[in-house]
């Protein structure tokens, strides 16, 4: 179990990928890690743009980020939910100065980018917004997975299996 000592905050909001939420939740337990959903509010059941539920473990404000050692932002219409609270974007800030694991994939790069973390960054994302990345002073790629030290992005549900790879053994060796 490559991440058995590691706590992951999995961001959620109604509207969240489904794919882009469970998938990497499900492989991170299959590492070892401890996933811990966290919402606007605790133990509230968010639902994914197709319907799967996702119920929060905390809320925003009851994490600190300093106890965890990585955070995955998934896409759908979540990410501009997300970006709109205040302890979202400090945890995102927080976690970027301790050079601590940031994921995000598809339309995730709002929350990046509403955080003011992406100047000089490789990433990639949903071609979507990619003048969004840019224009965050990003440096924007149209691959599967980028990784650029601490963060790791990826565009959509198809390239998962590439993403989480480069994810589990980024977190792994940090």
């Amino acid at each position: 179990m490559l991440l058995k000592d590691k706590k992951v905050i999995a961001l959620i909001e109604d509207d969240f990928e489904d794919l882009e939420l469970w998938y990497p939740v499900l492989r991170l337990k299959e590492e070892g890690a401890t996933v811990h959903l966290v919402g606007n509010e605790a133990n509230k059941k968010y639902i994914g743009k197709y319907g799967v539920p996702a119920e929060s473990d905390f809320a925003f404000e009851d994490v600190n980020a300093d106890d965890y050692q990585a955070i995955l932002v998934p896409g759908g219409w979540a990410p501009d939910k997300l970006r709109r609270y205040p302890q979202v974007l400090e945890m995102v800030q927080k976690m970027d100065k301790s050079q601590k694991v940031i994921g995000q994939i598809c339309h995730a790069g709002w929350v990046l980018i509403s955080a003011n973390i992406l100047n000089g960054v490789k990433v990639t994302s949903t071609p979507g917004i990619k003048d969004d990345m840019t224009n965050a002073g990003a440096e924007w790629f149209d691959e599967a997975v980028i990784a650029d030290n601490h963060i790791i992005s990826s565009r959509r549900p198809p390239d998962l299996p590439d993403y989480m790879r480069v994810f589990i053994e980024t977190l792994a060796n940090k």
